[in-house]
């Protein structure tokens, strides 16, 4: 048999199996199997009427003859028996075994194509839905939001299903290596999100099909309309290509609203495990209300956590990093670390963004008001100190005076009774005559 037949006979099966419902190929498997059992059946009772066997005999002969195995340790004797073996074993018994295992493999050939053309049921919850897809570079963004969900430790085995139809010929292999499924559907359809199981999910992420298009909100105004439907927005995330119909998805009471950006999926991700992070992580991205601003600024071993409450106090921005000398940006260092920076990465407001000469003096006053309270602070010990050393003197002066005065007292005790210090006890014992 030539590859060219072998390839047209495994496309005609594939066909055959695909067009097949599940029910059907149940139904033939069951019926199947059923007649069967009733030819094993009456079988096992010949080989036990006709040849004397037992039961568990007549069982053990039936079925290593179906299964072609024939060990050889019991055979039928008389012809009866092989008549009935030829018969029912022989012609009906093999032919039948041989529809179970093509209705089997009908089977698994058939899950297989559903599988790979996203027409699988795969039953899921507590797993993250994307629905949509990018209309540019659809693998590569799916393969960078896929492997940013994976870097978190809480979403590091859970499943991940995309729900769109731009996949008709299968997931490629780069995405199912991270562990994505398919489901080949309408989002806006009512039974492909449930085929999606979008009521048992985890997280729903709502892509716009074109960022680029304001008829895309449209779309997926009538997506979050079917999951509110389905009591799910509160845990959906929505792409929104025009600001103006933020509200309308509000008012759906979806979780989070986001801005389309390809070039970062991260966004999303951090909307997932740190929900509100991603509006200040947007803001970044426009000057509509805050943006970072790079100053000039020349440090030399200040602590970070001082320059940032310099910038706070003084009402101008906050630090998020720095350039080094060598030009090296550092984000978020440690608020212990010594600064030694020719520049500083400061998010301003942008109706009030400061000076590069408010930002110097806002740090050398901060600067300037720490050495001066250092040094109060220092004259005052000192000062606490001389205190107590006096007083300590003086304590010891009076501990001085006192021992003086308890002296003098003796000494006058002993003129008063005549007792002197050149007088001394008699100590001769000898009796005086």
């Amino acid at each position: 048999m030539s590859k060219f037949t072998r390839f047209i006979r495994h496309q005609q099966r594939v066909r055959h199996a695909v067009y097949q419902t599940d029910k059907t190929i149940k139904r033939a498997v069951m019926r199947t199997a059923a007649i069967m059992l009733v030819l094993i059946s009456i079988h096992a009772g010949l080989m036990v009427y006709l040849e004397g066997m037992t039961l568990w005999q007549g069982i053990w002969l039936t079925l290593t003859t179906l299964t072609t195995v024939g060990f050889g340790d019991l055979s039928p004797a008389t012809p009866y028996g092989q008549a009935a073996t030829i018969g029912l074993i022989y012609f009906c018994g093999i032919t039948l075994m041989t529809f179970l295992i093509s209705d089997y493999v009908d089977f698994r050939i058939a899950r297989r194509e559903k599988i790979r053309t996203g027409h699988w049921n795969w039953n899921m919850e507590e797993h993250i839905l994307i629905i949509n897809a990018p209309k540019y570079n659809r693998e590569h963004y799916f393969i960078r939001l896929i492997t940013q969900i994976r870097e978190n430790s809480d979403y590091e085995n859970i499943p991940v299903q995309l729900l769109n139809t731009d996949f008709t010929s299968g997931l490629p292999d780069s995405l199912r290596e991270l562990g994505a499924v398919h489901v080949n559907g309408t989002p806006s359809n009512p039974a492909d999100l449930e085929r999606a199981g979008a009521e048992r999910a985890k997280h729903i992420v709502v892509l716009a099909r074109n960022e680029y298009v304001s008829d895309s909100d449209s779309f997926t105004f009538d997506v979050a309309h079917r999951l509110n439907e389905l009591h799910a927005c509160h845990k959906t995330i929505i792409e929104c290509v025009m600001d103006e119909n933020r509200p309308r998805m509000k008012a759906l009471g979806v979780k989070s609203v986001l801005r389309p950006i390809r070039s970062y999926p991260e966004i999303i991700v951090r909307s997932m495990d740190a929900p509100g992070s991603e509006v200040i992580i947007e803001d970044m991205f426009t000057r509509a209300n805050d943006h970072p601003h790079r100053y000039p600024v020349w440090l030399e071993g200040e602590p970070w956590a001082d320059v940032v409450n310099a910038l706070i106090q003084a009402n101008l921005g906050t630090a998020l990093g720095y350039v080094t000398k060598e030009g090296n940006v550092v984000a978020h260092p440690k608020g212990d670390e010594h600064v030694h920076a020719q520049s500083l990465i400061v998010l301003v407001k942008t109706e009030f963004q400061p000076t590069e000469k408010a930002v110097t003096e806002a740090l050398v006053d901060y600067f300037q008001g720490q050495i001066s309270a250092s040094r109060a602070a220092a004259e005052e010990v000192a000062e606490e100190k001389a205190e107590a050393e006096l007083e300590a003197l003086k304590e010891e002066n009076a501990r001085s005076d006192d021992q003086t005065s308890d002296v003098d007292d003796t000494a006058s005790d002993d003129e008063e009774f005549g007792v002197t210090d050149n007088d001394e006890p008699d100590t001769d014992d000898t009796p005086k005559r």
